[in-house]
């Protein structure tokens, strides 16, 4: 199995779990310490560079979702890790269309990744 399908079943049912579980609880997120943000964001971190590390290829194709979705890790890491304290995003349209974009990234992988092989 190539390995753009192995990252794409790990990290999209990631993605559609996170969505739905951050999106009705996104209250309590608001008031975290910058401790937990900071950590959050070492996590990320961590997550991104494993994906570029294992697979960053650009291309009209699965894979290019896959290495996206490593860039955006590592940025959203490293922005956490720079800047904790930060106010993180509020409940409002952006962080809706924040969510619906993150939960159709994730349906997508996990379809690609478990579904029919083929053209990636």
């Amino acid at each position: 199995m190539e390995i753009s399908r192995r990252i794409a079943r790990i990290l999209g049912p990631v993605l559609v779990a996170l969505t739905l579980t951050e999106a009705p609880n996104l209250r309590l997120f608001a008031g975290n310490p910058a401790p937990v943000v900071y950590l959050d964001g070492t996590l990320l971190l961590i997550a991104g560079v494993a994906i570029l590390q294992a697979y960053g290829r650009w291309s009209w194709s699965l894979s290019s979702l896959v290495t996206l979705s490593g860039w955006a890790f590592v940025i959203a890491g490293l922005y956490r890790m720079a800047f904790p304290a930060a106010n993180q995003l509020a409940e409002g349209p952006g962080t809706w269309a924040v969510f619906a974009l993150l939960l159709v990234i994730g349906g997508l992988l996990t379809f690609k990744g478990y579904g029919p092989a083929g053209r990636e």
